[in-house]
C-alpha cells in the first residue's frame, strides 16, 4: 500500500512539475512574440524550465510509475541512454541554478566590475553560459555510457523488482571524486552568492529603514524581490540535493531491506524540478500584482 502511495506521489510530481515548467517556459518565451527582447534572467529561466521538463519527462518514460500494468525489463541501450540523459539534465539544472544566482548577485550588488561587464554584454554572456551548461554536462557524464548496463538476470523469478533495475559497474574512485568535486564547486558558488546577497540586503535594509517611504523606487523593490526569489530557489535546491544524497547513501547501504528508499530517492530527485517553476511563477505574479497596486495607490 505504501509503495502504491509513493508511486502515485511520483506521478503527481511528474504531472505538476511538467505543467509548471511549460507555463514557466511560455511565460518567459512569450516576450519574443511581442517583438520584445528577452532579458538575461528570462534566458536563464527558459533554459532551467527546459532542463526541468526534460528530466521529468525522461523519468516518466524511463521508469514505471505504477505497478498496475507490467512492463518488460529495460534493454541495455535504454538503461545507458536513460541514465546518461538523467545525469545530463541533473547537471544542467545545477549549472543553470548556479548561473541564475550568480547573475542575480552581479546585478544586485553595486560597485562591482562584473556588474559593468554584464550591463554591456549580458545577453551574449548569459546565452553562452546556458549553452555551456548543456555541453559541460554532456562531456562530464559521457563516460557513464560505458559503465551502465541492463538488468542483471537472476534465476529467482520472485525477484521481479531486482530484475528490472539497471546496473552500474566499473566506475573508479577517481571518477566519483570528479563528479563530487563538480557538484561541490557549483554548490559553493551558489552558497557564496546567496550569502553575499543576504548580507547586502540586510545592510541595505538597515541603511534604508529610517527613510522607507511609500514612494520607494519600484525598480529597487523589483530587484530586491527577485533576489529573495533566487535565494528561496537556491535554498530549495541545496536542501533537496542534500536530502537526495542522504537517501542515496541509505539506499546503497540497505538496498535489500528498504526497497521503498528507491522511491523516496526518486521523489527527492524530482522535488526541485517540480517546486522551482511553481515558486518562480507565483513569486513573479505576486511581484507584478504588488507593483501594480503601488502604482495605482500613488496615482490616487
Amino acid at each position: 500500500m505504501e509503495m502504491l502511495a509513493l508511486q502515485i506521489l511520483l506521478l503527481c510530481h511528474v504531472v505538476v512539475g511538467t505543467v509548471g515548467n511549460i507555463l514557466l517556459f511560455v511565460h518567459n518565451f512569450s516576450q519574443i512574440l511581442t517583438d520584445s527582447r528577452l532579458r538575461p534572467i528570462q534566458v536563464i529561466l527558459i533554459n532551467l524550465a527546459v532542463a526541468n521538463a526534460f528530466m521529468l519527462l525522461l523519468f516518466a518514460y524511463s521508469y514505471d510509475l505504477t505497478d498496475i500494468v507490467p512492463r518488460k525489463p529495460p534493454t541495455d541501450l535504454k538503461c545507458k541512454l536513460a541514465y546518461f540523459f538523467h545525469l545530463v539534465a541533473r547537471g544542467t539544472i545545477m549549472c543553470s541554478t548556479c548561473v541564475l544566482s550568480t547573475y542575480q548577485f552581479v546585478t544586485l550588488v553595486p560597485g562591482t566590475w562584473a556588474r559593468v561587464m554584464f550591463s554591456e554584454i549580458s545577453p551574449k554572456v548569459v546565452s553562452y553560459c546556458c549553452y555551456s551548461c548543456w555541453l559541460f554536462s554532456v562531456l562530464n557524464n559521457a563516460y557513464m555510457l560505458m559503465n551502465v548496463s541492463g538488468p542483471q538476470k537472476s534465476h529467482n523469478d520472485s525477484d521481479s523488482k531486482g530484475n528490472s533495475i539497471c546496473s552500474i559497474s566499473g566506475v573508479s574512485v577517481d571518477m566519483n571524486f570528479l563528479r563530487f568535486s563538480h557538484d561541490i564547486i557549483f554548490l559553493s558558488i551558489m552558497a557564496w552568492t546567496s550569502v553575499s546577497m543576504v548580507i547586502h540586503l540586510n545592510r541595505h535594509h538597515q541603511r534604508m529603514n529610517h527613510i522607507h517611504k511609500v514612494n520607494q523606487n519600484n525598480r529597487g523593490h523589483a530587484e530586491t524581490r527577485a533576489a529573495h526569489t533566487i535565494l528561496m530557489l537556491v535554498v530549495t535546491f541545496v536542501s533537496s540535493y542534500t536530502l537526495n544524497c542522504i537517501s542515496i547513501s541509505f539506499h546503497i547501504s540497505f538496498v535489500e531491506s528498504c526497497l521503498w528508499l528507491r522511491y523516496v530517492t526518486k521523489l527527492l530527485a524530482l522535488s526541485f524540478p517540480t517546486i522551482s517553476p511553481l515558486l518562480l511563477i507565483f513569486r513573479d505574479c505576486k511581484g507584478h500584482c504588488s507593483l501594480r497596486i503601488m502604482s495605482v495607490w500613488k496615482s490616487i
